[in-house]
This record gives structure tokens, sequence and C-alpha cells, in this order.
């Protein structure tokens, strides 16, 4: 296996957190579908800008040279990651609300592994990240908002007063 720069091991990253955001915003919008169809319309969109940034980041991670297949082994390495953090955190007796906090946690991480990468490639100057990084960083920042602004609402909705 080729060995990775620390800018290609983010591009790993990066890519295994869009593969994991897939997998937590499914799970999030079964929830969602039961108490609060209407924030579904927006996972939906998540999931489907987290598949496009799956694809690009693949198809970046081919242009370097003879490590596309550690670069994804890495992507791979994190998704299973977050499959263990999404079990362990989202469990059977989980509501919608858990739902959309472990999605503003997940996304807070993708702002940040985004924000890390872009800094990285400031001194590495590599244009097709850059690029990537651009059209994504924007995305991530507005996935991040919409599962806060969704958690907000259903904690709106709740009783405090209510037993859990």
């Amino acid at each position: 296996m080729a060995e990775l720069t620390n800018l290609e091991t983010k591009l790993g990253e990066v890519i295994g957190l869009a593969m994991a955001a897939q997998v937590s915003t499914d799970k999030v919008i079964r929830m969602a579908r039961k108490e609060n169809g209407g924030l579904v319309s927006e996972l939906e969109q998540m999931q489907r800008e987290a598949k496009e940034t799956e694809q690009r980041g693949t198809e970046l991670a081919g242009s370097f040279e003879g490590k596309k297949t550690a670069i994804l082994e890495e992507a791979r390495d994190v998704k299973r990651k977050g499959a263990t953090m999404l079990s362990t955190y989202l469990d059977d007796e989980s509501d919608a609300l858990d739902g959309f906090e472990f999605l503003t946690m997940a996304e807070a991480a993708e702002v940040g592994h985004w924000a890390v990468l872009r800094e990285m490639n400031a001194k590495a100057g590599h244009g097709q990240v850059q690029s990537l990084i651009e059209w994504a960083l924007p995305i991530q920042e507005r996935h991040f908002q919409t599962a806060l602004d969704g958690s907000k609402k259903l904690a709106a909705e709740e009783d405090p007063q209510g037993v859990s």
C-alpha cells in the first residue's frame, strides 16, 4: 500500500466522512419520517450532496498517481469509525431529536476536517484539492446549520418537564 502524505490522508478522511454522512442521514431520515416529516427533504438534500462529495473526492483521489487505493482505504476506515459512533449514539430508543443532535456533531466534524484540509492545502497549493474545498466547504457549513436548526426546532417542540 502506498504511503500517504498528510494532505492525502486528510483527503481520505473527508471522503470517508462523506460516506458516513450518507449512512447517518439515512438513519435520521427514517427517524424523522416517524416524528416530523417536514425535516426530511432537507436531510435528503444533505444525503445527495454527501454522495456527490464522495464521488468528487474519489475522482480527485484518482489523480494522485498510485495512491487512489490507499486514499480510499483511509476513507473506508473513517466510514467504519463513523458507523461505530452512529450505532453507539443512536440506539432503538433514540428519537428524531437524538438523530439531529448526532448530525449536528457529525456535520461540525466535517466542517472542521474540510477547514483543516484547506489549511494544509494552503501550503501544498494543489489546484484540484483547492477546487474541491471551495465547492465542498460551503455545503458542509450549510449542512451543519441545517442539522443545528433541525435540532433546535425539535427541541422547541419538546416538553421540558416531560419524562424521557
